[in-house]
Protein backbone atom coordinates (compact mmCIF):
# COMPACT_ATOMS: atom_id res chain seq x y z
CA UNK A 1 0.00 0.00 0.00
CA UNK A 2 1.21 3.52 -0.82
CA UNK A 3 2.29 5.48 2.28
CA UNK A 4 -0.34 7.99 3.45
CA UNK A 5 1.91 10.92 2.63
CA UNK A 6 1.62 9.97 -1.04
CA UNK A 7 -2.15 9.84 -1.30
CA UNK A 8 -3.63 11.34 -4.51
CA UNK A 9 -3.75 14.86 -3.09
CA UNK A 10 -0.08 14.68 -2.10
CA UNK A 11 0.89 13.46 -5.56
CA UNK A 12 -1.22 16.18 -7.20
CA UNK A 13 0.43 18.86 -5.06
CA UNK A 14 3.87 17.61 -6.06
CA UNK A 15 2.93 17.51 -9.73
CA UNK A 16 1.66 21.08 -9.65
CA UNK A 17 4.84 22.22 -7.89
CA UNK A 18 7.05 20.39 -10.39
CA UNK A 19 5.20 21.97 -13.33
CA UNK A 20 5.68 25.46 -11.88
CA UNK A 21 9.34 24.86 -11.10
CA UNK A 22 10.13 23.28 -14.47
CA UNK A 23 8.52 26.13 -16.39
CA UNK A 24 10.25 28.84 -14.37
CA UNK A 25 13.66 27.17 -14.37
CA UNK A 26 13.40 26.36 -18.08
CA UNK A 27 12.51 29.91 -19.01
CA UNK A 28 15.24 31.30 -16.77
CA UNK A 29 17.81 28.99 -18.41
CA UNK A 30 16.62 29.99 -21.89
CA UNK A 31 16.87 33.68 -21.01
CA UNK A 32 20.33 33.16 -19.49
CA UNK A 33 21.50 31.44 -22.69
CA UNK A 34 20.14 34.24 -24.89
CA UNK A 35 21.88 36.88 -22.81
CA UNK A 36 25.12 34.98 -22.21
CA UNK A 37 28.33 36.51 -23.48
CA UNK A 38 31.44 34.58 -24.48
CA UNK A 39 32.80 32.63 -21.53
CA UNK A 40 29.89 33.30 -19.17
CA UNK A 41 28.46 29.78 -19.54
CA UNK A 42 31.65 28.45 -17.86
CA UNK A 43 31.58 25.18 -19.81
CA UNK A 44 33.41 22.28 -18.15
CA UNK A 45 34.11 18.82 -19.56
CA UNK A 46 32.89 15.84 -17.54
CA UNK A 47 34.06 13.52 -20.32
CA UNK A 48 34.29 13.36 -24.10
CA UNK A 49 31.34 15.37 -25.48
CA UNK A 50 29.89 15.47 -21.93
CA UNK A 51 29.59 19.01 -20.64
CA UNK A 52 28.24 20.96 -17.70
CA UNK A 53 27.66 24.71 -17.49
CA UNK A 54 26.96 27.22 -14.76
CA UNK A 55 23.38 27.18 -16.07
CA UNK A 56 23.05 23.44 -15.29
CA UNK A 57 24.22 24.01 -11.72
CA UNK A 58 22.02 27.06 -11.19
CA UNK A 59 19.01 25.23 -12.63
CA UNK A 60 19.51 22.17 -10.44
CA UNK A 61 19.86 24.30 -7.32
CA UNK A 62 16.68 26.19 -8.21
CA UNK A 63 14.78 22.93 -8.74
CA UNK A 64 16.08 21.40 -5.53
CA UNK A 65 15.33 24.50 -3.48
CA UNK A 66 11.91 24.98 -5.05
CA UNK A 67 10.75 21.41 -4.45
CA UNK A 68 12.33 20.68 -1.08
CA UNK A 69 11.16 23.99 0.39
CA UNK A 70 7.60 22.77 -0.18
CA UNK A 71 8.23 19.07 0.47
CA UNK A 72 11.16 18.89 2.91
CA UNK A 73 10.54 15.22 3.72
CA UNK A 74 11.34 14.19 0.13
CA UNK A 75 14.79 13.18 -1.10
CA UNK A 76 16.54 14.46 -4.20
CA UNK A 77 18.83 12.99 -6.84
CA UNK A 78 20.24 15.32 -9.48
CA UNK A 79 22.61 14.82 -12.39
CA UNK A 80 25.01 17.51 -11.20
CA UNK A 81 24.82 17.34 -7.40
CA UNK A 82 24.04 13.65 -6.87
CA UNK A 83 22.01 12.74 -3.83
CA UNK A 84 20.05 9.80 -2.54
CA UNK A 85 19.21 7.18 -5.16
CA UNK A 86 16.36 5.49 -3.30
CA UNK A 87 12.95 4.96 -4.85
CA UNK A 88 10.66 6.08 -2.00
CA UNK A 89 9.64 9.73 -2.21
CA UNK A 90 12.56 10.76 -4.41
CA UNK A 91 12.86 13.49 -7.04
CA UNK A 92 15.14 12.51 -9.94
CA UNK A 93 16.20 15.53 -11.96
CA UNK A 94 18.15 16.50 -15.04
CA UNK A 95 18.27 20.31 -14.89
CA UNK A 96 19.20 20.68 -18.57
CA UNK A 97 18.86 17.55 -20.67
CA UNK A 98 20.71 18.23 -23.90
CA UNK A 99 23.46 20.41 -22.46
CA UNK A 100 25.53 20.26 -25.66
CA UNK A 101 22.52 21.53 -27.62
CA UNK A 102 22.03 24.26 -25.02
CA UNK A 103 25.65 25.38 -25.24
CA UNK A 104 25.62 25.60 -29.03
CA UNK A 105 22.23 27.30 -29.29
CA UNK A 106 20.45 24.24 -30.73
CA UNK A 107 16.93 24.50 -29.35
CA UNK A 108 16.27 20.84 -28.49
CA UNK A 109 16.89 20.75 -24.74
CA UNK A 110 14.68 20.58 -21.69
CA UNK A 111 14.25 20.33 -17.93
CA UNK A 112 13.33 16.83 -16.70
CA UNK A 113 11.77 16.14 -13.29
CA UNK A 114 10.49 12.75 -12.11
CA UNK A 115 9.07 11.74 -8.73
CA UNK A 116 9.42 8.13 -7.57
CA UNK A 117 7.59 6.17 -4.92
CA UNK A 118 8.79 2.63 -4.28
CA UNK A 119 8.78 0.83 -7.65
CA UNK A 120 6.72 3.41 -9.54
CA UNK A 121 7.34 6.64 -11.39
CA UNK A 122 4.48 8.70 -9.98
CA UNK A 123 5.11 12.03 -11.74
CA UNK A 124 6.92 13.07 -14.89
CA UNK A 125 7.39 16.72 -15.88
CA UNK A 126 9.45 18.05 -18.79
CA UNK A 127 9.90 21.64 -19.92
CA UNK A 128 10.44 21.65 -23.70
CA UNK A 129 12.54 24.68 -24.67
CA UNK A 130 11.75 24.36 -28.38
CA UNK A 131 8.03 24.89 -27.77
CA UNK A 132 8.17 26.75 -24.43
CA UNK A 133 5.67 24.17 -23.18
CA UNK A 134 5.49 21.85 -20.18
CA UNK A 135 4.60 18.19 -20.62
CA UNK A 136 3.45 16.24 -17.60
CA UNK A 137 1.90 13.00 -16.43
CA UNK A 138 0.71 11.50 -13.17
CA UNK A 139 0.65 7.72 -13.11
CA UNK A 140 -2.77 6.51 -14.27
CA UNK A 141 -3.97 9.97 -15.25
CA UNK A 142 -3.00 10.48 -18.89
CA UNK A 143 -0.38 12.75 -20.46
CA UNK A 144 -0.65 16.46 -21.11
CA UNK A 145 1.05 19.39 -22.84
CA UNK A 146 0.20 22.65 -21.09
CA UNK A 147 -2.98 21.02 -19.79
CA UNK A 148 -4.17 19.56 -23.11
CA UNK A 149 -4.21 15.77 -23.36
CA UNK A 150 -1.76 14.21 -25.81
CA UNK A 151 -1.60 10.79 -27.43
CA UNK A 152 1.01 8.64 -29.13
CA UNK A 153 0.74 8.22 -32.90
CA UNK A 154 -1.44 5.56 -34.51
CA UNK A 155 1.04 4.84 -37.30
CA UNK A 156 1.07 1.28 -38.63
CA UNK A 157 2.89 1.66 -41.96
CA UNK A 158 6.70 1.77 -41.59
CA UNK A 159 6.96 3.83 -44.78
CA UNK A 160 5.19 6.60 -42.86
CA UNK A 161 7.25 6.12 -39.71
CA UNK A 162 9.39 8.74 -38.01
CA UNK A 163 11.93 7.57 -35.46
CA UNK A 164 14.40 9.26 -33.13
CA UNK A 165 17.56 7.39 -32.17
CA UNK A 166 19.88 8.44 -29.40
CA UNK A 167 23.50 7.41 -29.09
CA UNK A 168 25.89 7.38 -26.16
CA UNK A 169 29.65 7.03 -26.46
CA UNK A 170 29.32 4.35 -23.80
CA UNK A 171 27.86 2.09 -26.50
CA UNK A 172 28.93 0.85 -29.93
CA UNK A 173 28.61 3.27 -32.84
CA UNK A 174 28.68 0.33 -35.24
CA UNK A 175 25.58 -1.08 -33.52
CA UNK A 176 23.90 2.32 -33.75
CA UNK A 177 24.62 2.47 -37.47
CA UNK A 178 23.35 -1.07 -38.03
CA UNK A 179 20.08 -0.35 -36.25
CA UNK A 180 19.67 2.92 -38.13
CA UNK A 181 20.24 1.12 -41.42
CA UNK A 182 17.76 -1.64 -40.61
CA UNK A 183 14.99 0.81 -39.75
CA UNK A 184 15.84 3.04 -42.70
CA UNK A 185 15.57 0.08 -45.06
CA UNK A 186 12.08 -0.58 -43.68
CA UNK A 187 11.12 2.85 -45.01
CA UNK A 188 11.34 4.92 -41.84
CA UNK A 189 12.83 8.39 -41.60
CA UNK A 190 14.98 9.13 -38.58
CA UNK A 191 16.50 11.90 -36.49
CA UNK A 192 19.07 12.25 -33.73
CA UNK A 193 18.26 15.14 -31.41
CA UNK A 194 20.76 14.81 -28.55
CA UNK A 195 18.21 15.02 -25.72
CA UNK A 196 16.46 11.87 -24.53
CA UNK A 197 13.77 13.68 -22.56
CA UNK A 198 12.75 15.59 -25.68
CA UNK A 199 12.84 12.46 -27.84
CA UNK A 200 10.50 10.69 -25.42
CA UNK A 201 7.94 13.48 -25.38
CA UNK A 202 8.01 13.56 -29.18
CA UNK A 203 6.78 9.96 -29.03
CA UNK A 204 4.21 10.96 -26.41
CA UNK A 205 2.73 13.73 -28.56
CA UNK A 206 2.68 11.60 -31.70
CA UNK A 207 5.43 13.41 -33.61
CA UNK A 208 7.70 10.33 -33.63
CA UNK A 209 6.92 6.61 -33.56
CA UNK A 210 10.04 5.49 -31.69
CA UNK A 211 12.67 6.73 -29.30
CA UNK A 212 15.51 4.29 -28.65
CA UNK A 213 18.86 4.64 -26.92
CA UNK A 214 21.09 1.87 -25.65
CA UNK A 215 22.32 3.60 -22.50
CA UNK A 216 20.93 6.49 -20.49
CA UNK A 217 21.08 7.56 -16.89
CA UNK A 218 17.90 7.51 -14.82
CA UNK A 219 17.54 11.30 -14.79
CA UNK A 220 17.59 11.36 -18.61
CA UNK A 221 14.62 9.07 -19.08
CA UNK A 222 12.29 8.63 -16.09
CA UNK A 223 10.04 11.65 -16.59
CA UNK A 224 9.80 11.05 -20.33
CA UNK A 225 9.06 7.34 -19.86
CA UNK A 226 6.00 8.06 -17.72
CA UNK A 227 4.73 10.75 -20.09
CA UNK A 228 5.13 8.42 -23.08
CA UNK A 229 3.37 5.55 -21.31
CA UNK A 230 0.49 7.72 -20.17
CA UNK A 231 0.10 8.98 -23.75
CA UNK A 232 -0.42 5.39 -24.92
CA UNK A 233 3.09 4.47 -26.07
CA UNK A 234 4.67 1.17 -25.15
CA UNK A 235 7.93 1.33 -23.21
CA UNK A 236 10.71 -1.13 -22.47
CA UNK A 237 13.36 -0.36 -19.86
CA UNK A 238 15.16 -2.06 -16.94
CA UNK A 239 13.76 -1.95 -13.41
CA UNK A 240 13.99 1.28 -11.43
CA UNK A 241 16.67 0.04 -9.04
CA UNK A 242 18.93 -1.03 -11.92
CA UNK A 243 18.36 2.29 -13.69
CA UNK A 244 19.13 4.32 -10.60
CA UNK A 245 22.32 2.37 -9.96
CA UNK A 246 23.66 1.80 -13.46
CA UNK A 247 21.44 3.39 -16.11
CA UNK A 248 20.37 1.37 -19.12
CA UNK A 249 18.44 1.28 -22.41
CA UNK A 250 15.01 2.70 -23.19
CA UNK A 251 12.63 1.88 -26.02
CA UNK A 252 9.39 3.88 -26.41
CA UNK A 253 7.15 3.43 -29.42
CA UNK A 254 3.66 3.80 -30.81
CA UNK A 255 1.71 0.57 -30.32
CA UNK A 256 0.77 0.18 -33.98
CA UNK A 257 4.44 -0.26 -34.89
CA UNK A 258 5.15 -2.97 -32.34
CA UNK A 259 6.09 -5.62 -34.89
CA UNK A 260 8.69 -3.28 -36.40
CA UNK A 261 10.45 -2.66 -33.10
CA UNK A 262 10.22 -6.09 -31.44
CA UNK A 263 13.84 -6.83 -32.42
CA UNK A 264 15.01 -3.92 -30.24
CA UNK A 265 13.27 -5.40 -27.19
CA UNK A 266 14.89 -8.76 -27.96
CA UNK A 267 18.27 -7.09 -28.40
CA UNK A 268 18.07 -5.48 -24.97
CA UNK A 269 16.29 -8.38 -23.21
CA UNK A 270 13.31 -6.17 -22.30
CA UNK A 271 9.55 -6.55 -22.21
CA UNK A 272 7.43 -3.55 -23.19
CA UNK A 273 4.62 -2.28 -21.01
CA UNK A 274 1.97 0.40 -21.48
CA UNK A 275 -0.42 2.39 -19.35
Amino acid sequence: MMPAIFDPSAIQARAEAAIRVARQVGRDAARFRQEAKAGTLHVENKGLQDFVTVADRQAEKAIRDGLLAQFPEDTFMGEESGGQSGTAGTWVVDPIDGTTNYIRGFRHWGVSIAFLNEDHIEIGVIYDAAQDRVFHAIRGGGAFKDGEEIHAAVTTDPSQGMIILGHSRRTSFDDYQAISKRLYERGMDYRRMGAAAIGLIRVAEGVADLYYERHLNAWDMLAGVLIAQEAGAKVGMPGLRDLLDDGGPVIAYSAGMESEFAFLLNLEGLVASSR
